[in-house]
């Protein structure tokens, strides 16, 4: 089934191309359905490649599902054009203001995990929406510093720097296969993984109520399940596109900056060979598995939920 896109959202033409099947509104009026309404609050500098990323994902699911995207309130996009959020985003307040309520709501990460999560300028704001997807959403699945960001608000979780960068594409074990979230996975699998945080493995198993589904031995817990707040935390990426990692490899070494080559990403770790994308199958499994969970046990009725 096809995901509702806005008419002019550009992931409208890349998804096209890419054979995934994306409904105007106006044929979605006409099915006697009820689409799953999906928030995604957009927290990366790159607004349209984060778009495409979590639109294709969510386009490949055998349910409608309607899409709507998120800005944090006050927060001035510097790397998207003003137009292009305008058009196409609603605010926090907003969605708050209009009493909206979601099926599931995924919340990205950010470029900012340097920093302490209260020195964060939308902080206060973010920890609202925490709270708030107590109420309003069905399911929220919280994303590299975002998932982070949400396992220290609602849990305690704490994020802790690591002395260089985990980076590339790294094994990791499928700990609850009998988990409806990794239903059809492998039992073990690479995802990639770009960031300078961690969580601690045994700081998670410490909190009464989150489930560690997917574990690294070398960069720790993956997915974690919080079943008490219908969360998900995933510290990983399997959004990524194929050229993700070399691009952010490419900006660091034009920069000067420390990196190591992502590891297991290109053929023999030669960077100047094409990269191989070795996760998608994995990636479009936990999505259509979360999007199924919801199905199978959200509300008909959104004003339902929460209640």
């Amino acid at each position: 089934m096809p995901i509702k896109l806005p008419a002019n959202l550009p992931a409208q033409a890349v998804l096209r191309h890419e054979g995934v099947m994306v409904m105007s509104q106006e044929r979605a009026a006409r099915q006697d359905i009820r689409p799953l309404h999906i928030g995604l609050l957009n927290l990366m500098p790159k607004k349209i490649q984060t778009e495409n990323q979590f639109a294709r994902l969510l386009g490949a699911t055998p349910l409608q599902v309607e899409l709507t995207l998120i800005r944090m309130s006050e927060h001035q996009a510097r790397n998207t054009s003003a137009e292009h959020m305008d058009e196409f985003y609603h605010s926090f307040a907003e969605i708050k203001e209009r009493g909206d309520k979601f099926d599931g709501l995924l919340i990205t990460g950010a470029p900012i995990e340097h920093l302490p999560f209260e020195e964060v300028t939308y902080w206060d704001e973010l920890c609202e929406v925490f709270d708030w997807t107590r109420t309003h959403v069905h399911s929220t699945f919280g994303v590299c510093w975002g998932g982070m960001a949400m396992a220290y608000h609602l849990r305690g979780v704490q994020k802790h720097m690591l002395d260089h960068k985990a980076f590339g594409c790294i094994r990791h074990s499928n700990l609850a296969p009998a988990s409806p979230y990794l239903r059809g996975f492998s039992d073990d699998m690479v995802i990639p993984v770009s960031r300078w945080t961690e969580v601690k493995r045994d700081e998670v198993k410490a909190v009464a109520g989150l489930n560690i589904l997917i574990d690294s031995a070398e960069t720790g817990p993956c997915l974690v399940e919080d079943a008490d707040n219908r969360a998900l935390y995933i510290f990983n990426h399997f959004e990524y596109d194929s050229g993700t990692l070399k691009e952010e490899y490419d900006r660091d070494v034009a920069a000067g900056a420390p990196i190591n080559v992502p590891a297991n990403y290109y053929p023999d770790d030669d960077p100047t060979r094409a990269p191989q994308n070795r996760w998608r199958s994995h990636a479009h499994l936990l999505y259509g598995n979360w999007i199924n969970e919801i199905y199978q046990s959200t509300p008909f009725d959104l004003n339902e939920i929460g209640n």
